[in-house]
């Protein structure tokens, strides 16, 4: 019998003020009853509405029957049939946007936790399970992926399945992209982004790391060495700023840097020299994901306050309800309809304050929100000693200024037609190097398209 139930199963939390202090994994994640207790609320519809709205088609009902059957492994194997990340999904997707957005169960109710259980079926299966995976039979072709992010490695794995010899070229000194540098421990332990990794190793991906594309070797370098098409996932790493006085200031620096430095470089451990700010008063500039996580990461590097700085209102704000309802558990203060407008420095040259200005919604812009629009003599000091800004980023130009015949929009980002492949024939892209920064399942389905046409262009040579 279906479970009834109009709300989801709980999911298990570190206390918020415990884990406010230290970097552990929040949500713990499902026991076997309570996924088996979860799956149950699932109807198995017959036209699958959820899996429209997965941009990698996960097979959603079939994988959530299978655990109503207790096979965690056959849950995964369906899962892994689509999907390259599947314990990343689960983690960091915004499933309330796509696959449970169109769950039928969220008509008089909460829809049913696909991500939890689909987080469930793959730590089942990486904690007990076995890599049964064999590696396809090669098929005589080359292709190469620049960058290991989601959308390399979801490109990577399509191809590899597909018996294509693959090298990723990736600029850090592990893979992972953005899943190492920008999303926190606590959101997603980076041993669990590894063990994902290590899977399509399996597959015969190779991955070649502290290759920086544009710099070691070009493009047109790796064409000529027999590569046949190339992949560039190389994200969107370039930091915006508001170009207001005051932020070439010590303490003054991007979400980017910030979270490289205590993720990618472990600055959060002890025993890593890796410079991080000291700080006890922290102003985060910026409303999304990335906000939220530089905000819950200052924190637990001992800050004694920290707010969040974002220039229209809490319903505005592009970051997921789960993350702003974990920040404000845990403490942050949200400073809604305010923005910087300069940084005072001390005798030091250290920021001391952020001069904010209130702001009221007003028309809707191009974007179809409301514009926020400054009041008059609002203006005020926070006093803070380290800002951030994580108001958006934008592709590295490297990759486009040393590839001739690569186009690129006004925002920096390659230009691709539907297949993915950009104006330069053979090199096709994916994710946030064509779209800006979005999220990590887009990205994904991305590089699935990209390896379809991949496919379809090479077979066709």
């Amino acid at each position: 019998m279906p479970n009834m139930t109009q709300t989801k199963t709980p999911m298990p939390e570190q206390d918020p003020k415990v884990r406010a202090r230290n970097f552990e994994e929040v949500s713990l994640g499902y026991t076997a009853e309570l996924a088996a207790e979860e799956a149950a609320r699932c109807l198995n519809c017959k036209n699958s509405p959820c899996v429209s709205g997965c941009p990698v088609n996960v097979r959603i009902p079939e994988f959530i029957h299978a655990l109503t059957e207790g096979d965690t492994e056959g849950a995964y194997a369906i899962i892994r049939s689509t999907s390259s990340l599947p314990a990343v999904c689960g983690r960091v997707c915004p499933q309330e946007r796509q696959c449970e957005s169109k769950c039928v169960r969220g008509i008089k109710g909460e829809p049913v936790g696909i991500g939890r259980l689909e987080r469930f079926a793959a730590d089942m299966h990486m904690k007990n399970g076995t890599d049964t995976t064999e590696r396809p039979a090669p098929n005589g072709h080359k292709v190469a992926i620049v960058g290991g992010g989601p959308a390399g490695l979801t490109c990577a794995g399509d191809l590899a399945r597909l018996g294509y010899q693959v090298t990723v070229f990736e600029a850090f000194h592990t893979a992972g992209g953005v899943l190492m540098y920008g999303i926190p421990e606590f959101r997603l332990p980076k041993d669990i982004v590894q063990k994902e990794i290590e899977s399509l190793k399996g597959l015969g991906v190779e991955i070649m790391t502290n290759m920086i594309i544009g710099k070691v070797l070009s493009i047109d370098e790796l064409m000529e060495d027999g590569y046949e098409a190339v992949f560039v996932g190389s994200g969107a790493g370039l930091p915006r700023f508001m170009d207001i006085e005051g932020e070439g200031l010590v303490g003054v620096c991007s979400a980017n840097e910030y979270l490289t430095r205590i993720n990618l470089m472990k600055g959060y451990k002890e025993g890593y020299d890796t410079p991080v700010l000291k700080s006890k008063a922290v102003a985060v500039v910026g409303g999304g994901n990335v906000a939220m996580d530089a905000a819950r990461s200052a924190l637990r590097m001992g800050a004694e306050h920290v707010y969040i700085v974002y220039r229209r209102g809490e319903e505005e704000m592009p970051a997921r309800r789960e993350e702003i309802h974990h920040a404000k558990e845990e403490g942050v203060e949200f400073l809604n309809l305010n923005n910087p407008v300069r940084l005072v420095g001390d005798e030091n040259g250290r920021v001391r304050a952020a001069v904010l200005q209130r702001m009221e919604l007003g028309e809707p812009d191009a974007s179809g929100r409301r514009k926020p629009v400054p009041v008059e003599d609002s203006e005020y000091e926070l006093a803070v000693d380290t800002v951030i800004m994580a108001i958006g980023t934008s592709p590295n130009p490297l990759i486009r200024t040393t590839t001739e015949g690569l186009e690129a929009d006004r925002r920096g980002c390659l230009v691709v037609d539907e297949s993915m492949m950009t104006t330069k024939t053979g090199v096709y892209a994916g994710g946030d190097a064509v779209t800006g920064a979005a999220t990590v399942i887009l990205a994904m389905g991305a590089g699935k398209t990209a390896a379809k046409s991949i496919d379809a262009y090479i077979q066709a040579k």
